[in-house]
């Protein structure tokens, strides 16, 4: 059983944990097992012991979709139980390619890959998804999808304005794809929602609509996006350099309508 092969294995492990974690008064929310530990019990025993820890997941790394507000569950990340360096590798699935490299990495070099300020392994997590999107000529273009199912989204147009949030998310989904490389969420034709940040259920809705002027932290502090149609430069910051062309474009170019 697990109690056994954590002693058995004690500081010779390497723990990965999926789902977020029900803390104080709703601790018993999950229980695992004929003995009925909780979820935060067994987690906080397996870590204590572990020799690198990996949190899969947005739900691990993150709380996940359960610790939307107002958070009945109390739902926590793995690094709200134990005080030890947690890797998030977080998605909503991540790639298979994040979970097995970053395990390799540290098989290999025998230490812990270089991480950003929310714990993601900058090798994966240190490009907006933005930076190498197929469709980003487009973006850079003014050439946009206005409604899913119209002429912009048939010639494979940006979906900035039907609620991409490529501008806003570190993941390189972009690059690497799912299911031995076949397609990911903007090949197949919808946004991203931002599933791999913090609180993205919370911060990046609706999902279908652009961030518009709302502030939005990333890991280079807060900026904001720009309305459409207005340059509104002198209000972003690092975090909306992207968002700055599509701005001077749009006030130029009327996206070319």
């Amino acid at each position: 059983n697990l109690e056994s092969a954590i002693q058995k294995h004690k500081n010779k492990y390497i723990l990965m944990v999926e789902g977020g974690i029900p803390m104080g008064d709703t601790e018993h929310f999950l229980t695992i097992g004929a003995h009925g530990k909780t979820g935060y019990e067994l987690s906080k025993m397996a870590s204590e012991n572990a020799l690198a820890i990996f949190a899969i997941g947005t739900c691990s790394s993150f709380g996940g979709i359960q610790a939307a507000r107002p958070n009945p569950s109390n739902a926590q990340p793995l690094s709200k139980v134990t005080s030890k360096t947690v890797i998030n590798v977080p998605g909503c699935p991540p790639s298979e390619k994040n979970i097995v490299g970053n395990v390799l990495h540290y098989l290999l070099f025998g230490e812990l890959p270089a991480l950003d300020v929310y714990n993601r392994p900058k090798w994966a997590y240190g490009l907006r998804i933005h930076d190498l999107c197929e469709r980003r000529g487009h973006f850079d273009a003014g050439e946009f999808v206005h409604a899913f199912g119209d002429e912009g989204a048939k010639q494979g147009f940006c979906l900035y304005k039907v609620g991409c949030k490529g501008p806003y998310t570190f993941n390189n989904c972009s690059r690497e794809r799912f299911n031995q490389h076949t397609s990911w969420p903007i090949q197949a034709g919808h946004g991203c929602i931002g599933c791999s940040e913090p609180d993205f259920w919370d911060t990046m809705g609706p999902f279908e609509e652009p961030m518009a002027s709302r502030k939005f932290d990333t890991v280079f502090g807060l900026g904001a996006d720009s309305v459409s149609d207005k340059i509104g430069i002198g209000v972003l910051t690092l975090t909306g350099v992207a968002i700055a062309a599509h701005a001077v474009i749009s006030s130029m170019q009327k996206d070319k309508e």
